[in-house]
């Protein structure tokens, strides 16, 4: 039964997500002063360490040298599929997710980013919050459920692999950040199920605006 508890691990879950999303995203603007904000409201010693080493190493040029086109650490989700995996049909699954939750991030990014994927987990995380606030158990066990497959048939196909390249590059908050990914999803790859077409119905009581912003 849920219950405050879960709540607040909603949150706490929905921010570090966030950050690993963030950490994944071209470092510009006020992408600093926003990994020093998330920081100091997540708990896994990875991700602090992660921030923590950002704001000392991160720039716009290191970035696309490691994650960018040519890069030793491709940050879509295709470059991982082994060419099994045709990309329109990983783009049309990915979109029907999305569509099916309403997250529009705001991002230049593929759907198939790391950083989109992640942010995608971070924003289901606070719709299982909200959901639990309002009452709507039914909606908290959709949501969940929706998150795990997604992470086994997606991130499951990215976490290790990057995690491995990073581990040999001398960057450090990567490192971490690549390392707190893996610990969250592993390396199982379970049977597909059902992708829901939809998280809330109109005529739920409570109404949810929630949009997870990821700048390039």
């Amino acid at each position: 039964m849920y219950n405050k508890i879960n709540y607040k691990e909603f949150l706490v879950e929905a921010t570090e997500w966030r950050l690993i999303s963030l950490l994944f995203e071209c470092p510009k603007d006020d992408w600093k002063k926003k990994v020093k904000m998330l920081a100091k409201e997540v708990l896994d010693p990875d991700l602090k360490d992660a921030a923590k080493f950002a704001c000392k190493e991160a720039t716009e040029g290191l970035y696309h040298s490691i994650l960018g086109p040519g890069g030793p650490a491709p940050a879509r989700e295709i470059s991982y599929s082994g060419g099994w995996t045709q990309p329109g049909y990983l783009m049309s699954e990915l979109d029907s997710y999305y569509q099916a939750f309403s997250y529009q991030p705001v991002t230049k990014e593929t759907l198939d980013h790391i950083s989109v994927e992640t942010g995608f987990i971070s924003y289901l995380r606070l719709k299982e919050a909200y959901a639990l606030e309002c009452g709507a158990i039914e909606q908290v066990e959709i949501t969940s459920q929706s998150a795990k497959t997604f992470i086994n048939e997606h991130l499951t196909v990215i976490a290790q692999p990057l995690a491995e390249i990073m581990e040999n590059l001398e960057v450090s908050y990567l490192e971490y950040a690549a390392k707190a990914l893996f610990k969250r999803v592993g390396t199982t790859k379970n049977k597909p199920l059902p992708i829901y077409q939809t998280s809330f119905q109109e005529n739920d009581s409570c109404e949810f605006s929630c949009s997870v912003e990821t700048e390039e």
